[in-house]
């Protein structure tokens, strides 16, 4: 156990949380510093030739490239094309069209469809969406956001079509089934949790002093219900599909459940008057709309699903369509394999595409939202490249592994307990759940091996940290208050949104330590 290695290795990350808190850089400029430190002390302490840093380098910014990168551009791009055609209004409108319970409102909104958007686009669209859609309806913008905060932080592991999931296996080495099963598993009691908190934080409107038990008051069974159905679709999907339709599914699921407990109980004249809000009238949507709002969405889903394991020819033979290349050039190389067909940021474009088709979009307008993408997302890919790059180069070099021996050192047998936090700092600071599992899952990694305990387990409780660190980024707080066009209370907001992740922390560790040792 050395101090000074431990310390010199963290100066990358360290340098991170400074950039980024203090200095309030933007991400790609603090990520990049924190790559060419890492590039640095890899050939000054650690004794890596610049070949070597240079090849690490590589095979980090080809990884960010494909799969990465291209998953973000295509799931913002579906996004933003929908947006543009008039199809996100059309959905919002369906979804507030059935309740008047501000309580199954914000579950419709802030936890249903807030997880779709998590499982389809991410970085940030998540809690921007749903919180102007809250807002709008006559939510107190602040209680809006802080409902998207509690929302989207579970799904995050799944977030952009699994791509933290995918991305973090690819780098450690794991099945991406097995891992995002795993994550599932450990998420489950925090999916059924988070629908209460939200119905609870929405029941706090205009009831005067109602306390809890009033706020759960006839829409308990619909929390239940609605956390629950997530957490099983979530997980079968994980297990049998993978990570990618993990949350999307899930969320789909707990919609319909949502949807159909919500109604029948408002029928049943079972939801306290008081908790009733006038949303707004809205002309209802046909079959037809409905189909054509929903169309790239439905495409993907089934275009993921029929290539996925689960179609074992089709699947077989487009794996076919893929390459494998050795990029670094020192002591035990990885390899890097690219499927040029069958990877999900493919089979996006081609929803998008067929989707905006019939959702009347031409081709002059596909380019012009395809380029407004790329600019959008340029930053968000020069992150990406940075921070694989790093993570490369710190795993090749062995900093990885310095910092790992130092913290089991250090923690011993309880270092899961601390597991969660890790993934919780890396997603406070960076606001993404993929660059938190690029940084801090190798770490995992080798102290899971360290110890002896499943890897599946350790690397999987760094996703489990993101779901709460994600909660209290400053990123994701600013754009959720962007959102609702609220400016100067950031404090006001993080004190409000605190809680909730220390307490989802205290009950991570706990499972934590207890999977890990049983």
């Amino acid at each position: 156990m050395d101090p000074l290695a431990f310390v010199l290795a963290l100066a990358p990350i360290l340098w991170l949380v400074v950039a980024l808190l203090a200095f309030r850089l933007p991400a790609w400029k603090a990520a990049a510093g924190s790559f060419a430190i890492a590039c640095a002390l890899a050939m000054a302490r650690w004794g890596m030739g610049p070949a070597e840093v240079a090849t690490a380098s590589l095979e980090g910014f080809l990884m960010a490239l494909w799969p990465i990168v291209l998953v973000i551009v295509a799931a913002v791009f579906t996004y933003n094309l929908c947006v543009s055609t008039g199809a996100m209004d059309v959905i919002g409108r369906m979804i507030a069209s059935v309740s008047s319970d501000r309580r199954i409102l914000a579950l419709l909104i802030a936890w249903c469809f807030g997880g779709f958007m998590e499982g389809m686009a991410g970085f940030g669209t998540a809690v921007a969406i749903p919180a102007g859609m809250l807002a709008g309806m006559g939510f107190d913008p602040l209680t809006a956001v802080l409902m998207c905060l509690v929302a989207n932080g579970v799904p995050t592991a799944f977030g952009s079509i699994g791509i933290p999931t995918v991305s973090l296996a690819g780098l450690v080495g794991l099945d991406a089934n097995g891992l995002a099963f795993t994550e599932a598993l450990q998420l489950s009691p925090f999916y059924v949790a988070a629908p209460f908190l939200i119905a609870l934080i929405a029941g706090r409107g205009n009831t005067g002093t109602a306390g809890a038990l009033e706020r759960l008051r006839g829409v308990a069974p619909v929390a239940l219900a609605s956390g629950a159905s997530f957490a099983a679709a979530c997980a079968l999907v994980a297990a049998l599909v993978g990570p990618e339709l993990a949350v999307v599914v899930g969320s789909l699921c707990s919609l319909a459940a949502t949807a159909a407990l919500g109604a029948r109980a408002e029928r049943s004249g079972a939801l306290d008057p008081r908790f009733h809000m006038d949303a707004g009238a809205e002309e209802p949507v046909g079959a037809a709309g409905a189909l054509r709002a929903w169309s790239c969405f439905i495409l993907i889903f089934v275009l993921l699903l029929g290539t996925s394991k689960l179609s074992g020819p089709l699947n077989a033979w487009l794996a076919g369509f893929s390459s494998t290349a050795t990029v670094y050039c020192g002591e035990a190389p990885g390899s890097l394999t690219f499927s040029w067909v069958n990877t999900p940021g493919v089979w996006i474009f081609a929803a998008a595409v067929a989707g905006g088709l019939i959702q009347g979009a031409g081709p002059r307008r596909m380019l012009s939202v395809l380029a407004a993408t790329l600019r959008q997302m340029a930053p968000t890919a020069a992150t990406m490249l940075a921070v694989l790059g790093c993570a490369k180069v710190m795993g090749y070099a062995g900093m990885i592994s310095d910092i790992s021996a130092f913290c089991i050192g250090v923690t011993g047998a309880l270092f899961p307990l601390a597991a969660p936090w890790i993934g919780a700092v890396g997603a406070f600071v960076t606001g993404s759940g993929t660059s938190s599992a690029m940084l801090f899952g190798p770490i995992q990694l080798e102290a899971a091996t360290a110890l002896g305990t499943d890897p599946y387990w350790m690397v999987a409780l760094n996703e489990l940290g993101v779901a709460a660190g994600k909660m209290l980024s400053p990123q994701t707080l600013a754009i959720g208050l962007a959102s609702v066009r609220v400016v100067g209370r950031d404090a006001e907001l993080l004190r409000a949104v605190l809680p909730y992740a220390l307490g989802f922390l205290v009950a991570m560790s706990a499972l934590a330590l207890a999977g890990a040792w049983l």
